[in-house]
């Protein structure tokens, strides 16, 4: 019998272990039984012992085995999901190890699990347990308070994940009971959106409080609960109530006294200790801007002094104070009105300030950007220029603060809405129920002063607010706007459409114009496909996308200036001469011809990178490998070695017969164009002469992913493989690099749409991994973005470039100008962690080189990276962001390869740009490739843009009194 049970128990483990992963489909139907259930996704109500017994609720743990606590069990199925999917819902905390639940090695998965658990169940009548927060006994709360003390205790031993989790430990803090808190800030708004559910008359007044709270919002609800009191059933009159309740426990005043006793528990020889007592006694005034300033500043002491406290337990009492001088700050600081420019200047100052109090920036993000501002405010006599700058540092500064949150959360917030939608708004209640919202406002007021004063106007149809729109790419065009709210990855996007996302897609087909809430980086492929080809690019906040929402499906004119004004009217309110752009002829003219003249196909043997250069671009390989031999030349120690694939290899086997048809592969693609040349003359619409291109590609794609390579090919690249790289192939690992003809033309970057193949280690994966290279030149986004820009898209060729895996520590994108500031003698420079940085969209550290600055544009906010092992593949890291990814040395060397690119390299444009793509691996810098900088000059000579563009004396003296 024993055996048997032992079998049962063995199989059970097995099928739990290897069940089949839920579909998001299955765990939304999982969720919905859970909520009819009166137990949610409890079982039973057990007594969990000190020893690892469980007992039944009557039969309580004896004190001989240390006691233990009761609370409920969990059903199979959520036992399962556990298993299966690494979801945990409805986590009982005193049931948790403190290290599993931290979840540390999956970058605190669980742990922000718990904390959007807790949101759902606030904006959702309990989520899950919608009926089972009624099942008496399920959780303790006394339990769970001890729990979280001892959690925060033990954590906070730990100064180094302190200082990198700023942020995260105190928005945990908030969630997680330890000391009898509440989050009232998050209980007022979801308290408000139930309501307005059930009574739509209350909306007006759910925005506001989500929108603008402030103190004078108590009495706004009381008095609309009075007046419409006789409409009301009893459960409404009920949430009314609670919601008083809680804004006045939320809006009460600060209790002094309170944080006196609290400070006065600390070590008193601290010196922060010693700065809040005097802050004590200094805000004790009723002048709220020194008041919102005395704690800002105290905010920021405590940041810097947290781990100057031994003590766990002094860390958890000091990080609970600065927590409640920060919700007491967001309670007042809608009160504090400025009049004037000056003090307007002031209040920002302070709430960016406050900002890298409260983790939303790092401190040396800060300390990068609070000189300029603070000289800025103090000048004696304040330009437009002088505005400007503080405009747009203040402006970074929100964009920062919003992306560090979302960078904490978006991967476990993605994984929830896939199943549960309302998962969505977590990420934007955090953003609320911090400074960021109120630093949001102010930057806003101030852009519509500058906006007036300098007559850079964005006009948007239908919005109120467009001072936060800013233009990134000028350019024009007229289409159907889309407002992505949402993961833009799963969006299939199409060529005649405007694009609102909320960050843009790293693997973006064709499109008209694009706007994005998080600009990713100036220099991703995205960023420099628009740029090229004068695609409108604009940057706006979260607030104007969903203000945009009412234009959704609508056909709009979308235009941005050089100077990053905007406008965007729908089709009815377009003038004559907004119409008149449109002509075909005129739009004609962006269509490119390849030169293939030159191109030579009896070059059937790999080639030695050293054996080319810059000339032989277009000829025997593409640009990427011509130009890179080039830098081998003049950069020898800087540039790995690397072999080549060269045209005529690639075209000798599409000379090959082709499975299942009787032609050439060359001959069918030929025959493809041909076919649709002959479908467009015979009058056939675009979208089915398109289709049929697409799905004979496809299968093309498919017949050379699954070529047989020629042998003596093979045997060719193996040798050339061990002269090159000191070792046989399979032993060394490689990126493949596709390098066609179509790419880094003066008119068309090409950038980023062929196949890269990172760090492949095995001999099959690299010889399958040339066909796959190949195969690439004919996927649908690859040939779009030809077919709509080249006038002989069907002329690709593709070479491979072959290089050895350099695993960087941090790598990216030098462009050699300002693309800002459109100035030729500066550096614009992204950079992320690990391989591949950048390039892809990722949020990347950027900066403005100039000869004698270094000037922050944006800090990285991408948490997780890769890294390339000698075993071939990659492998992912999670990363913080207390501190920059490049040093002062990085950026001296930076200046000096730019220094000797600009020398070396000739151009026949003495002013070309260059895009240089490369990394450093303890700290020696490594080329990887080097391509023109191509951007569109009709997009920026364009009568039309420069109609709108105006003309600013940025050297005008800006009155401080000016009035707001």
């Amino acid at each position: 019998m024993k055996h048997i049970t032992l079998l049962i128990i063995v199989l059970c483990t097995f099928q739990i272990s290897t069940a089949q992963k839920l579909s998001n489909k299955q765990i939304a139907e999982l969720v919905q039984d859970y909520k009819k259930d009166i137990r949610g996704p409890y079982y039973r109500i057990k007594w969990f012992c000190k020893d690892g017994t469980i007992r039944d609720p009557k039969d309580p743990c004896p004190d001989d085995i240390g006691g233990g606590i009761q609370h409920a069990s969990f059903k199979e199925n959520a036992l399962k999901l556990r298993k299966t999917n690494n979801l945990y819902f409805a986590e009982i905390l005193a049931a948790n190890e403190i290290e599993p639940f931290l979840d540390t090695k999956n970058h605190f998965n669980r742990l922000k699990q718990y904390q959007v658990n807790k949101y759902l169940v606030s904006v959702d009548d309990g989520w899950v347990l919608q009926k089972g927060q009624f099942y008496r006994g399920s959780v303790q709360s006394e339990d769970e308070q001890a729990w979280g003390k001892d959690f925060f205790e033990t954590i906070l031993k730990d100064d180094e994940l302190l200082n990198e989790n700023f942020y995260l430990i105190k928005q945990a803090l908030k969630d997680i009971p330890h000391n009898g808190d509440t989050n009232t800030a998050q209980l007022m708004r979801s308290q408000s959106k139930t309501i307005s559910e059930d009574y739509e008359k209350f909306m007006d007044l759910r925005i506001k409080i989500h929108g603008q709270p402030e103190a004078s919002d108590v009495a706004r609800v009381e008095n609309f609960y009075a007046n419409n009191d006789s409409k009301l059933d009893t459960d409404l009159r009920k949430d009314f109530n609670e919601l008083i309740s809680t804004m006045k426990l939320h809006y009460a005043p600060l209790d002094l006294s309170k944080f006196e006793a609290e400070i006065n528990n600390l070590p008193k020889d601290n010196s922060v200790t010693q700065y809040l007592k005097t802050f004590i006694s200094n805000s004790k005034t009723s002048d709220l801007s020194v008041l919102i300033n005395n704690i800002s500043e105290a905010l920021n002491e405590i940041r810097k002094g947290v781990t100057t406290f031994k003590s766990p337990r002094h860390r958890l009492a000091i990080l609970d104070i600065s927590n409640n001088l920060e919700h007491y700050m967001l309670t007042k600081v809608q009160e504090w009105q400025p009049e004037d420019l000056q003090t307007h200047m002031h209040k920002i100052l302070t709430l960016v300030c406050a900002a890298n109090g409260t983790g939303l920036i790092e401190d040396w993000e800060y300390a990068s950007i609070e000189n300029k501002l603070n000289s800025i405010y103090a000048k004696e006599n304040l330009t437009i220029d002088d505005l400007s700058q503080f405009l747009n540092i203040s402006r970074s500064v929100v964009e920062w603060s919003a992306a560090l949150v979302k960078a904490n959360y978006t991967e476990v917030v993605n994984t929830y809405t896939a199943f549960e939608p309302l998962a969505y708004g977590f990420i934007d209640d955090r953003v609320r129920s911090s400074v960021a919202l109120n630093l949001g406002d102010a930057v806003s007021k101030l852009g519509k002063l500058f906006a007036e004063l300098t007559n850079i106007k964005s006009n948007v149809s239908g919005v109120e607010n467009s001072g936060s729109f800013r233009g990134l790419n000028p350019g024009y065009t007229f289409g159907k706007l889309v407002v992505v709210d949402g993961n833009p990855d799963d969006v299939e996007v199409n060529s005649k459409n405007i694009y609102v996302f909320e960050r843009p897609p790293a693997d973006l087909k064709p499109i008209a114009g694009i706007m994005t809430v998080s600009e990713g980086n100036l220099v991703s492929h995205v960023q420099l496909l628009a740029r090229n080809l004068g695609i409108p690019n604009a940057a706006l906040s979260y607030e104007n996308l969903k203000s945009l929402k009412k234009h959704d499906g609508k056909n709009v004119f979308f235009a941005v200036s050089s100077k990053g004004n905007i406008k965007l009217k729908l089709d009815d309110e377009m003038t004559d001469v907004e119409k008149s752009l449109f002509d075909k002829k005129e739009r004609s003219k962006a269509i490119i011809e390849v030169p293939t003249n030159q191109i030579r196909l009896d070059q059937k043997t790999v080639i030695n990178m050293r054996e080319v250069d810059a000339d032989d671009s277009g000829k025997v390989c593409g640009p990427k490998a011509a130009n890179l031999g080039e830098l081998k030349k003049l950069f020898p120690n800087n540039v790995v070695e690397g072999i080549i694939i060269p045209f005529g290899i690639f075209r000798m086997h599409m000379d090959l017969q082709m499975p299942g048809q009787s032609k050439t592969y060359w001959t069918f693609l030929n025959d493809t164009f041909a076919k649709a040349e002959q479908m467009k003359n015979e009058g056939k619409n675009d979208s089915e002469i398109e289709n049929f291109q697409l799905e004979a590609l496809e299968k093309l794609h498919k017949a050379i992913v699954n070529i047989d390579l020629a042998p003596e090919f093979v045997s060719d690249l193996k040798s050339q493989f061990k002269t090159a790289f000191n070792g046989n192939m399979g032993n060394v690992p490689v990126f493949l690099r596709s390098d066609t003809n179509m790419e880094d033309l003066k008119e068309f970057t090409g950038a980023g749409l062929n196949l890269t193949l990172f760090n492949i280690k095995d001999e099959n994966e690299i010889l399958n991994g040339i066909k796959r290279v190949w195969a690439s030149a004919y996927t649908e986004r690859s040939f779009k973005w030809r077919q709509k820009y080249l006038s002989n898209p069907e002329n690709v060729f593709p070479s491979i470039l072959i290089i050895p895996s350099v695993d960087v520590d941090y790598s990216g994108v030098m462009i050699t100008k300002g693309i800002n500031s459109g100035n030729d003698d500066d550096l614009t420079v992204a950079f992320s962690r690990g391989a591949g940085g950048a390039v892809d969209g990722q949020s990347a550290e950027t900066r403005l080189i100039t000869k004698f600055e270094d000037v922050l544009i944006s800090p990285a906010r991408q948490p997780d990276y890769i890294r390339l092992p000698d075993s071939g593949g990659t492998k992912s890291y999670f990363t913080g962001f207390e501190r920059p990814i490049l040093n002062p040395k990085n950026i001296q060397e930076i200046r000096e390869m730019a220094k000797e690119v600009r020398n070396k390299i000739d151009s026949e444009d003495s002013h070309q740009a260059f895009d240089v793509e490369f990394g450093f691996q303890n700290d020696k810098l490594w080329l990887f490739q080097i391509r023109p900088f191509v951007e569109n000059k009709a997009a920026k000579s364009s009568d039309y843009l420069n109609s709108i563009t105006p003309k600013i004396d940025n050297n005008k003296i800006v009155n401080r009194n000016t009035k707001l």
